[in-house]
């Protein structure tokens, strides 16, 4: 297997396809602004609402132009360090680091838009539970409002590689791989550092207004409930948009980069078609969602899921079929020339693989809704613990968090599995595994929409609780579309984690293949390139690397949980404070200083956001410099296998307990106020950092890590069989790598935490 040949070039019929597809992806931004416009035409309610509003607008706003700052000074490095990696051309070189900086740019402006928007959407959500047919209202206005963002990530994602493709052709694949290293990597820090201000908010407000002073959620006697409903906005809309757009991007490198090999100059066309025709089934997903009068919102959501996936799998067989010859000696200047020998039937191979990856995600869907509903057992079982106590719940959490993992990751390891059953060639497996991350993604722009819609409702809600002004069954809407929201959040979670394990298996063939095409350079067979570059998993330094692969995605973790314990010890002492001085807030006399607090967050996230993302920057590269391309290959075996137990575990615990809480507060085992009630809102303390700062940073984590791997390997190649002169370099490079990751650690472990610094006379409950 081989990289595209720089001589791949399109012909006037291959422009003009890829030019529709542009044209597809312009259409999708298009609608995207039609539905931002129907969105924001809705009524705003009332002028307390609007008040609320604005102020959760401003701190969302003010957080992320923040972050943009410091984020600017990771891309202009990484921009650099790309130039300065060897690539087959200068122009190669430029391109991949100029769609480095586009990737990470259309990243940043998908975050920023589902953050701006649905921090004006809640308000109108709000408002509708109040009209007639409110129920119906506010899930459509909630919905579309995840629609927007959905057509602009698949809008942006499309035109991208369309473009790459129509500039670059056969060095597209390439260049690609910067293109989706930039949006990875903001996606990161976006979902780090929005996680750790969302869940810091969150679990402060939890902590000293429900368990300590006994009052609502949302009541805004509590100084956290403006920065939980601004945490929200920056982690679960901006950070998880920015998320799904990089898995999108991602999965286009794959699909590109192994399609050129596997079937030649369609290959590297195909895998464009296939996402064009998401838009169109995005579209209908998000036009077909309503809610039918006694039907429970979930079921109109996934129902239009389903109907959209089925649409999206009749329409690529025909596309396969159309496009592709049936014949595989018929593809057009394959690179891997032993392809043409095979005698399947390249139709049916790409057919078969886009509907794998479909019905993935409708069953990780089902699977993720059964462990985090509120109708299902798994959570009521967790509701029902809250009976005997807090560790009870925390215990019932983490049994499920485990026992779902192993299913869902059985249920990804069997579609790539599969796929990978499709050809007996290895180039065409790879392809085929690519290409069911793809057709799984043709449900995107729907599954954007879902998670959008979490945040959205959850800010419903919380907006409606702090102005006082929806009642009755205005009340019991928003309940409802929260507790929904919850569980389309999970899922969203586990279609992402899919999408990493599928896009980190297909880019396994292409890292194999950087290194293997810079030995043949160097004019090394690899039999004859010795242990440093054996990836068999039986060899001593592949299992190392695997070792160590699975301990980055525990420290990850790790510190990601223990950013957000800091960040909320000072937004509990800081709530505290307030209480103690001000004791007309709890009578109303006295206004909680809700800047404050955001001030909190804002300055702990960004503090705590540089150690993770270093670690996962420089962990591969100390790896590959250090102990060479094989140990490099096991340890991302390592990462991709423990990421997808652990991120699939932390967002489903969370999930359940915090849907377990919800069961509560609707009246079973006691309902709001009882000790039932108490022990699950600290079983959803618990679960906030898990699900909703961990467990979802695991996914672009693993797409970073498999990138700057594939990035590194021809260099890492030329410093370990070239002269004797080189070693003492990679060897440097290597220890500076290390002392890099240790330094990061150390001042994150040894950063002054607010639980440290109680003052004497702080107030306690």
């Amino acid at each position: 297997m081989s990289v595209p040949a720089v001589g791949l070039e399109l012909g006037s019929g291959d422009r003009v396809v890829v030019g529709v597809v542009a044209v597809v992806a312009l259409a999708a931004l298009a609608i995207g602004y039609m539905l931002l416009r129907e969105v924001l035409a809705a009524g705003q309610g009332t002028k307390r609402m609007q008040e609320i509003g604005e102020a959760v607008q401003e701190g969302a706003q003010a957080y992320l132009k923040r972050q943009f700052r410091t984020l600017g000074i990771f891309v202009v490095v990484v921009f650099l360090l790309l130039l300065a990696l060897p690539a087959d051309d200068l122009g190669e070189r430029i391109g991949r680091s100029i769609f480095f900086v586009i990737g990470a740019v259309f990243s940043a402006t998908i975050g920023y838009t589902g953050m701006w928007l649905a921090t004006r959407a809640n308000i109108r959500v709000a408002a509708a539970s109040r009209e007639p047919g409110g129920r119906e209202k506010a899930t459509r206005i909630a919905f579309r409002t995840g629609g927007v963002v959905g057509m602009f990530t698949v809008g942006l994602g499309l035109f991208g590689a369309a473009l790459v493709v129509l500039v670059y052709a056969g060095q597209a694949p390439k260049v690609l791989e910067g293109f989706g290293f930039g949006a990875a990597l903001l996606a990161m820090f976006m979902r780090v550092g929005g996680g750790i201000f969302t869940k810091a908010a969150d679990v402060g407000a939890d902590l000293v207004g429900k368990v300590e002073q006994g009052i609502p959620e949302d009541d805004p006697r509590n100084a956290a409930t403006i920065a939980d409903n601004v945490g929200d906005n920056v982690g679960d809309c901006a950070g998880m948009a920015a998320d799904l757009f990089e898995s999108y991007a991602v999965m286009l490198v794959a699909a590109l980069i192994l399609g050129s090999a596997a079937f030649g100059l369609q290959g590297l066309l195909f895998p464009l078609i296939i996402p064009a025709i998401g838009v169109i089934t995005a579209v209908m997903g998000v036009y077909v969602t309503r809610a039918r009068a006694g039907e429970n919102t979930l079921k109109a959501i996934n129902r239009s899921f389903y109907i959209s996936a089925v649409f999206a799998g009749v329409l690529s067989v025909v596309a396969a079929f159309v496009y592709l010859p049936g014949s595989f000696a018929d593809l057009t200047n394959p690179t891997d020339a032993s392809v043409t020998t095979l005698t399947q039937d390249p139709r049916i191979i790409a057919s078969v693989a886009v509907i794998i990856g479909i019905v993935l995600a409708g069953v990780i869907l089902w699977l993720t809704g059964y462990f985090t509903g509120t109708e299902d057992k798994p959570v009521q079982d967790v509701g029902r613990s809250s009976l005997t106590g807090a560790a009870t719940v925390i215990l019932s959490g983490i049994s499920i968090g485990f026992e779902s993992a192993v299913y869902t990751a059985l249920v990804i390891s069997a579609a790539v599995y599969g796929a990978f059953l499709l050809s007996g060639s290895i180039v065409v497996a790879l392809f085929a595994v690519a290409m069911a991350g793809t057709g799984l993604l043709t449900t995107v722009g729907v599954i954007v929409a879902m998670d959008t819609f979490g945040p959205v409702s959850d800010n419903a809600q919380g907006i409606a609780e702090m102005s006082g002004d929806v009642e009755g069954e205005g009340v019991d809407i928003l309940t409802e579309l929260d507790a929904v929201g919850n569980t389309t959040k999970a899922i969203t979670k586990g279609i992402a984690i899919a999408t990493a394990v599928l896009a980190a298996t297909a880019l396994f063939g292409s890292y194999r293949d950087a290194f293997t095409q810079a030995l043949a350079k160097a004019g090394v067979a690899l039999q004859d390139a010795g242990n440093t570059f054996s990836a068999e998993v039986f060899s001593p330094n592949t299992l190392v690397g695997v070792i160590i692969g699975a301990s980055v995605v525990f420290m990850f973790s790790g510190l990601a949980v223990n950013a957000v314990t800091r960040a909320a010890g000072a937004v509990v002492y800081e709530v505290r404070r307030q209480f103690a001085s001000k004791p007309g807030i709890m009578d109303g006399t006295d206004r909680p200083e809700y800047g404050r607090v955001v001030d909190i967050c804002t300055r702990d996230s960004l503090r705590e956001l540089a150690t993770p993302g270093l670690l996962a920057i420089f962990a591969p590269i100390a790896v590959g410099f250090g102990l060479g391309v094989g140990p490099l290959a096991g340890y991302l075996a390592g990462a991709i296998a423990t990421g997808t137990l652990m991120a699939i575990f932390l967002a489903n615990s969370g999930g359940a307990w915090d849907n377990a809480k919800k069961l509560v507060e609707d009246g079973n085992h006691g309902g709001k106020g009882s000790d039932a009630h108490e022990a699950t809102v600290i079983g959803d303390t618990v679960g906030d950092p898990f699900k909703d700062t961990a467990g979802p940073a695991i996914n672009p984590l693993i797409k970073v890590m498999n990138l700057v791997s594939v990035l590194i390997a021809p260099a890492v190649v030329v410093f370990t069989v070239g002269d004797s002169a080189s070693a003492p370099i990679r060897i440097a490079i290597a220890v500076v790598a290390v002392i890099i990751i240790v330094a990061a650690v150390t001042v994150s472990k040894r950063r002054t935490s607010s639980i440290q610094e109680t003052p004497a006379d702080s107030p306690v409950a």
